[in-house]
């Protein structure tokens, strides 16, 4: 979606797939050089520390790659489950949902240069 990657997290992930996530967006990122990443795991109920490691990693890797990364839809038992088990997400900005976390994301990056152009000719 323009200059942002939309990620939905249909199942509950497993390491491995938790882990080709991660490498695949990662490549992506590059790819597309996109400068947010919109994570939804509405769908998802299970939260373990792993992949709450991952969703960590995730947003650290993109902020190296200046992208920030927004998650939404997160369960109330997700949320107390990340809580518990100690895990802050540091780095992780959250939204309630996918339009939320769009403005959330436009908001962290900024004007864009388009953006910026479009403003000047608005000016002259």
């Amino acid at each position: 979606m323009g200059e942002f990657l939309l990620v939905t997290i249909q199942v509950d992930l497993y390491d491995r797939l938790a882990l080709t996530l991660e490498s695949d967006l990662m490549n992506m990122v590059s790819r597309t050089e996109a400068r947010g990443v919109l994570i939804d795991i509405s769908a998802v109920s299970i939260v373990d520390s792993f992949m709450g490691r991952i969703l960590g990693n995730i947003a650290s890797m993109s902020k190296i790659m200046d992208a920030e990364t927004v998650v939404v839809g997160m369960q109330p038992a997700v949320a107390i489950t990340l809580v518990e088990l100690g895990l802050t997400l540091s780095g992780v900005h959250t939204a309630l949902d996918v339009e939320m976390g769009m403005e959330l994301l436009r908001k962290k990056i900024g004007p864009t240069p388009t953006d910026e152009e479009d403003l000047y000719d608005d000016i002259i």
